[in-house]
């Protein structure tokens, strides 16, 4: 009989990245006494799509500079009015008072000569980007996770949400080192385990070259499907340009101190923020690649961009460049396109879910990039781990549902199967991750048509085919098959939002060339995505909310 480790907790927090870190604090801030308990796929201290430092937080409505109202404008038209308005104006209000309970925990936020604090341009109107230099961040994050009594388990892979009367009541999972089987027991879940930043292929062909997180491949998204949550926003297929063959962030850190953006032609894009559909035109036009231009900067500009991108925001950069030959002073940067991602954080993609954090599913939250609150960056994560804390607490007083022996055992059947002597697999595991990938941005990436997402549904479902008689070597292994069939159903829920949505919008992000032109009189709404008693896709549509403005 497999090895099984059995957890009780009031809280079960999935995922250990920023969202997840904030939830299990504030949940012990609110009542010490329960018992919270963190599953992470990777190590505490350096996991989640921050991993490491970072150089703002992405939006604070700092007081006399700028209100909720405006970031809810601004936001709004980011996401080309498919947006619930109230979210995003609470994760607003809320900021500034995050901010300073950072600034309480030592993370340094840079200011002017006057003390005020320094906010860049970035969004469509108003200031909300307030300039951080904290190279420790997630340190911080897990430091005060382990100072708060949290109780945390690392190397952790979540593979199901566990439901009880319509409701979710726990997880069942595995160590990818020792191969324990895991199931915890909980009051509450709270799901913060990151977007699918491995949907398609970045454009080196590593397969964990991605611009997020590697080890965010869609589980989040897949076990809240099939737990009975709604997703929404599936059919925004996020990109970004950022350096080539690195995929690393510079653009915003450039620009606004004074950095151009040109095109292969030596042609100035725009002025001030350049958004990234500016840029992917550029190469479909053939006028790719595009570069980052500081040549002629003052050394003052420069030094504070090498100052922020070699101490807090992934320092392999300075190597990298060098390298390369590359010197900010003398050498344009080239661009270009990343691979796609669904996700909540960059994009629309997620659960869904309100203003509380709550999800179709009773007893499941959801914050983080896996939770469809458009473009809230790390402040979402942050504010909504702490919204999803606060309404989590509230259960504390359920009694712990009891779970079924034969289910348990049923899941645990279907996880190790891979180890089955009858499992036989004819090709290796990466060559069957390339294949699906590449399949998946050849059907379900922008520019998108009816035939190719109707293909990328027909190759998933011979490829779930394959992955069924996938064997495993090892522990490692068998969480990298768990993962790939998370990414194919990911891609079957985008095609099939994307098929529903006979229009173009956002941009390159759903981009229809058999519909180019954006429809507001009949797409102007949310598609909605939950699992059918058959256990098909089902679609819905639904209202934009738009309480606020």
């Amino acid at each position: 009989m497999r090895n099984r480790l059995v957890v009780k907790a009031d809280i079960l927090i999935i995922g250990g990245g920023s969202a997840g870190c904030l939830a299990a604090i504030r949940a012990k801030e609110l009542n010490p006494g329960i018992e919270v308990v963190i599953l992470e796929k990777g190590e505490i201290r350096r996991s989640g799509s921050l991993a490491m430092g970072m150089d703002a937080l992405n939006i604070v409505a700092v007081p006399g500079v700028d209100t909720p109202e405006t970031y809810v404008e601004a936001a709004g038209l980011a996401a080309s009015g498919i947006m619930d308005q109230l979210p995003s104006y609470i994760m607003a209000k809320r900021s500034y008072a995050l901010m300073k309970k950072l600034e309480d925990w030592k993370v340094r936020f840079t200011k002017d000569e006057d003390g005020n604090y320094i906010m860049l341009k970035i969004h469509p109107k108003g200031k909300f980007y307030a300039a951080m230099d904290e190279p420790d961040l997630k340190v911080i994050l897990a430091s005060k996770v382990r100072e708060s009594g949290v109780k945390v388990f690392n190397r952790i892979m979540v593979t199901s949400i566990v439901t009880q009367n319509g409701q979710a009541v726990g997880a069942q999972g595995f160590n990818i080192r020792t191969g324990e089987s895991i199931v915890v027991q909980a009051k509450a879940v709270i799901l913060s385990s990151g977007g699918c930043s491995r949907l398609t292929l970045p454009n080196s062909g590593y397969l964990n070259g991605t611009f997020d997180y590697p080890g965010n491949s869609g589980e989040g998204f897949a076990m809240a499907y099939r737990a009975g949550a709604a997703l929404t926003g599936m059919e925004y297929t996020h990109q970004t340009t950022l350096i080539k063959d690195i995929s690393c962030p510079l653009l915003y850190i450039t620009t606004t101190r004074g950095a151009k953006v040109v095109n292969a032609l030596g042609q100035l894009l725009g002025h001030g923020q350049i958004a990234g559909n500016l840029m992917a035109e550029e190469y479909r036009a053939g006028r790719g690649p595009v570069f980052i231009d500081m040549r002629g900067l003052p050394e003052k500009n420069i030094s504070e961009i090498e100052q922020i991108l070699f101490t807090t925001e992934r320092p392999l950069q300075q190597r990298f460049f060098a390298q390369r030959g590359i010197d900010f002073r003398t050498s344009p940067i080239e661009l270009y396109p990343t691979e796609f991602q669904l996700c909540g954080g960059h994009g629309l993609s997620g659960l869904v879910v309100n203003e509380k954090a709550e999800t179709t599913l009773p007893g499941l939250y959801a914050c983080g990039d896996v939770a469809s609150v458009p473009r809230q960056h790390l402040t979402g994560a942050f504010v909504f781990g702490e919204v999803a804390a606060e309404e989590a607490v509230q259960r504390a007083h359920l009694s712990l549902s009891n779970f079924s022996e034969t289910e348990v055992v049923s899941e645990e059947e279907r996880l190790f199967r891979p180890f089955a002597e009858e499992a036989s697999s004819p090709i290796s595991l990466h060559d069957l991750e390339y294949k699906a990938r590449r399949v998946i941005g050849d059907y379900a990436a922008p520019p998108k048509n009816e035939y190719k997402l109707d293909q990328c549904l027909r190759w998933i479902d011979r490829m779930k085919i394959e992955l069924a008689t996938a064997t495993a070597q090892d522990y490692h292994e068998l969480g990298k098959i768990w993962e790939i069939d998370a990414i194919l159903d990911c891609a079957a829920l985008s095609a099939t939002a994307s098929k529903t949505r006979k229009e173009s919008r956002w941009g390159v992000a759903h981009l229809r060339a058999d519909y180019p032109e954006q429809n507001d009189a009949e797409w102007l709404k949310h598609i909605d995505l939950c699992r059918a008693a058959d256990g098909s896709i089902a679609v819905s549509t639904r209202p934009i909310e738009r309480s606020v403005l």
